[in-house]
């Protein structure tokens, strides 16, 4: 189910609206994601339709050849994990007000987890390498 979803970083100089975003939480363990927040990025699919407020205050990185990420150059809040490809924002979902409909479902790159911790919910995981034969772009 996709609702509307409305939010900001912790400074409040940027304001987000996601037209369509994803009622599912994910958690992506891969080593980007855990150096780039310091543990797991929790985060809502929010398809191509987000607009932002404030955009003079966001910076992005190109992270990787697939995608970019990018922060409020203010505050340092993480916003969006941009993939280039189709412009498809992934977005922390603690960006989010009125969230308490987001159900957390599905784990990618588990087998980069590192053991000190876990989620006791059941959710549906795969490796990187599944991650990536679903969702890469072809070559």
């Amino acid at each position: 189910m996709s609702v509307q979803r409305h939010g900001q970083c912790l400074c409040g100089k940027v304001k987000i609206s996601a037209s369509s975003a994803n009622s599912k939480v994910g958690a992506c363990h891969c080593g980007m994601c855990r150096r780039w927040g310091g543990g797991p990025l929790l985060a809502v699919d929010c398809g191509t339709g987000v607009s932002f407020e404030g955009e003079q205050y966001i910076r992005a990185f190109r992270s990787s050849d697939w995608a970019s990420r990018g922060f409020c150059s203010e505050c340092g809040t993480h916003l969006f994990y941009r993939l280039s490809q189709n412009g498809q924002y992934i977005m922390p979902a603690g960006l989010f007000e009125q969230a308490d409909d987001l159900v957390f479902d599905h784990q990618v790159c588990i087998d980069s987890k590192p053991g000190y911790y876990s989620f006791a919910e059941q959710t549906h995981n795969m490796t990187c390498d599944e991650l990536f034969a679903a969702f890469a772009p072809p070559q």
